[in-house]
């Protein structure tokens, strides 16, 4: 199957564009990117404040507990914590990779492909793509993954701001409430 980058590219941006709902707009991207790439599954885990676990922000393909049965430690993981580094991960055959879970392999991944969502020079999270094949990422595939993985964390960081500062505004405007009551 020949993917229309350019076409699957503009459903992405489309996507992020539409909502300041982090939960959506990682679904969406994962569905499309999934279908884009014709794999198996595709997820989004999310590094936390701390920077010590990551837990998943969004699945397409896979059952929950197969890829991600609660927060994983970065420590554990070494593809996950080179990936954190700004590297691309690519785990050909997976099933002898210490990383891959368990359930993965009962599901079928035979490949997974680690790219880091990166703001700057921070990452944010990981995406991965999981396939049920032995499988070599082209140079545009890879091009088009990381585009997605820019424009996700990129999504993410704004939707971050715009709480920030609604949460912000709301204090605010409690706090001019509550000098005028007075």
């Amino acid at each position: 199957m020949k993917c229309d980058y350019f076409a699957a590219l503009y459903d992405v941006a489309r996507v992020i564009n539409a909502s300041l709902d982090p939960c959506r707009v990682l679904e969406e991207i994962v569905r499309s990117l999934a279908k884009a790439l014709d794999v198996k599954a595709c997820s989004i885990k999310l590094l936390d404040t701390r920077r010590k676990t990551l837990r998943l922000g969004a699945l397409h393909g896979l059952s929950d507990g197969c890829v991600c049965k609660g927060p994983i430690l970065v420590k554990e993981s070494q593809a996950d914590r080179r990936a954190l580094k700004g590297k691309i991960i690519h785990l050909k055959d997976a099933r002898s990779d210490e990383d891959l879970q368990s359930g993965a392999e009962v599901e079928g991944v035979q490949s997974v492909l680690a790219v880091p969502l990166m703001v700057g020079n921070r990452a944010m999270g990981v995406l991965k793509l999981y396939t049920t094949r032995i499988r070599e990422f082209g140079e545009q595939e890879i091009k088009f993954i990381e585009a997605v993985a820019s424009l996700s964390a990129i999504a993410l960081e704004n939707a971050r701001l715009h709480e920030a500062l609604q949460t912000d505004y709301d204090l605010a405007i409690a706090h001019k409430y509550r000098l005028d009551d007075n």
